[in-house]
């Protein structure tokens, strides 16, 4: 494992996680909390954020009914080559979710896609099936919106949206930290693995709600040009929490606040923010969840205590939501209207 306790090692294997021919920005790799909130001022950061909440309009037919269907980001650079998008996209390519026309990886990254996978799951265009049509983008932090479009190219340059690295916020990794940052009160727990602490904890709370009110500014405005806007985000981790209002948070295994010192401090999703018209829908739920571990049993033909855990990390070639059982309820609700 890649030592923590030295960043020049942690950029080694941030750059393994950029697919060339796009290229990392050493400058941009954030591996604590602390790190994320200092993103917030980088020059690259602040002009995308700029860009996503006050410019960035999506381009919308007058006679479609189109969905907004918001992803994770990913480790792996551009996101449509991570495992977890390309599972996803091809099933809604298998679905009838075709693409439009547009934008599409350049076929230098054509050597990355892995065989069994059509090349039209790269992609970058609104997807099409009769009346319907979905518009994808990822959730990033620091980055908040990445419109699909823009997941590789931006303006004639390489997109800030595939120069970055942020496992960061992911303290249940343990490796979430930065020691050689001043204000580091990490807690060893082992030789490679770590808890935070209070500073940690602190820088946590103000990125998660930094983002969830950036998120919020933007759904608020571009949810009027959208039918419905839903989120395909994993359960019980932080792409959920930012989203997640507080009655739902328990249902969701999303703790509503950490604590610091001798403080509890809120942790506020996106949903807190918007009216409840224009509120993200977060999928998949606490039931299909269940429904889907009880269905990955049978496939498999034996007990599955949960999908997270070995599934969450690539266990029989899935991760939680790009597993079958669970996609075909994104794709029944896509659905739903065409």
């Amino acid at each position: 494992m890649v030592s923590t306790t030295d960043r020049k090692r942690r950029l080694l294997e941030s750059r393994l996680k950029i697919c060339p021919p796009a290229k990392l920005d050493d400058s941009l790799c954030m591996y604590c909390p602390q790190d994320n909130l200092d993103a917030l001022g980088h020059p690259r950061v602040r002009q995308w954020i700029r860009f996503v909440t006050r410019s960035y309009v999506p381009r919308i037919g007058r006679r479609d009914r189109t969905i907004l269907l918001l992803l994770p980001c990913t480790k792996q650079k551009p996101y449509p080559l991570s495992p977890e998008h390309l599972s996803i996209n091809a099933r809604l390519l298998r679905a009838g979710f075709l693409p439009e026309g547009g934008p599409t990886l350049p076929g230098a990254f054509s050597p990355h896609l892995p065989e069994g996978f059509p090349p039209s799951v790269l992609s970058l265009a609104p997807l099409r099936k009769g009346s319907i049509v979905i518009h994808r983008a990822v959730m990033s932090e620091p980055l908040v919106f990445v419109p699909y479009a823009f997941a590789y190219m931006r303006g004639g340059r390489q997109s800030v949206a595939c120069a970055y690295d942020d496992p960061g916020l992911f303290e249940a990794r343990g490796n979430a930290v930065s020691p050689w940052r001043r204000d580091f009160t990490g807690i060893r727990v082992s030789d490679n693995r770590w808890r935070w602490g209070d500073n940690e904890r602190r820088a946590y709370v103000a990125m998660h709600n930094t983002m969830s009110g950036y998120l919020a500014r933007l759904i608020a405005r571009l949810a009027p040009r959208y039918e419905a806007v839903v989120a395909w985000v994993a359960p019980g981790l932080t792409h959920r929490s930012f989203l997640l209002e507080r009655g739902l948070r328990a249902a969701n295994g999303i703790p509503a606040s950490r604590r610091v010192g001798s403080r509890n401090l809120t942790l506020v999703g996106a949903n807190d923010i918007l009216p409840a018209e224009t509120r993200i829908e977060c999928l998949p739920t606490p039931a299909q969840c269940e429904a889907a571990k009880r269905r990955l049993a049978k496939r498999l033909r034996r007990p599955i205590s949960a999908i997270g855990g070995h599934y969450s990390r690539g266990g029989c070639g899935a991760t939680p939501l790009a597993l079958p059982e669970l996609l075909t309820f994104l794709v029944s609700r896509l659905e739903r209207d065409a």
